[in-house]
């Protein structure tokens, strides 16, 4: 698999390279924003780690560009470790968020988990993991959501997996700590706001491709529901 490594810091790119390739994943480098749109243009990639204060194109926008005709999966690191630029990013498309310094073991981990998210490393499983919710068709194993009109709903790996968890338990309320646990599938569980902004750009892609029918339920002071 080819993961794209965008930071202006040529040490930061050369160290993640380096414990990557040693993972196995084919390594491209990109040192700012615009180099990173060219190379995503060029050739199909797995996953991007996208450093957010880049010159000429920063982090959030390179994520809203690729977010128009992709659900790459996208780990963003940042010095900036406060949850509203955490939020910003993640609102912006990202996926996951690492604050700098980070360990080199710590992004092979998240890495590793938001592949799996992305169905990468089962992709030749064959099994019967479609699954009706409302007005909706979820594919678990080609990673396909779409309404009963044929609509398609392009989702990021996180939220797919949000969606298919909670249409895969009509009627149960899954708190955000339970759906964090279940999708994230970390140790830590960071902040509650987290999953709160995964929901709400869920919501309102669902909404918008349902003319405006309320798939995900909110139980306040609990959790979100699907109901049967």
């Amino acid at each position: 698999m080819r993961i794209l490594i965008v930071d202006d810091d040529k040490e930061i790119v050369d160290l993640l390279a380096i414990y990557l390739g040693n993972e196995g994943y084919e390594i491209e480098k990109a040192f700012d924003g615009m180099e990173a749109m060219d190379k995503l243009a060029q050739k199909e990639f797995h996953l991007v780690i996208l450093d957010v204060m880049m010159p000429q194109l920063d982090g959030l926008e390179v994520t809203k560009r690729v977010r128009k005709n992709s659900q790459i999966p996208i780990l963003m690191a940042s010095a900036k470790t406060n949850d509203m630029d955490k939020i910003m990013g993640l609102m912006t498309g990202a996926d996951d968020y690492v604050a700098k310094p980070f360990n080199p073991l710590e992004v092979i981990a998240r890495v590793k988990s938001l592949l799996r998210r992305a169905n990468y490393s089962h992709a030749n499983q064959k099994q019967d993991n479609v699954i009706e919710a409302g007005p909706l068709i979820i594919d678990k194993q080609s990673h396909v959501a779409q309404t009963k009109d044929g609509v398609p709903i392009k989702l990021t790996a996180l939220e797919f997996s949000i969606l298919f968890l909670l249409a895969s338990h009509p009627n149960r309320v899954f708190s955000s700590e339970e759906i964090f646990d279940r999708c994230w599938k970390m140790d830590n569980y960071v902040s509650y706001k987290t999953v709160m902004v995964h929901i709400s750009n869920l919501r309102e892609k669902l909404e918008k491709a349902t003319n405006g029918e309320k798939v995900i339920q909110t139980v306040w002071g609990v959790g979100y529901k699907i109901e049967a």
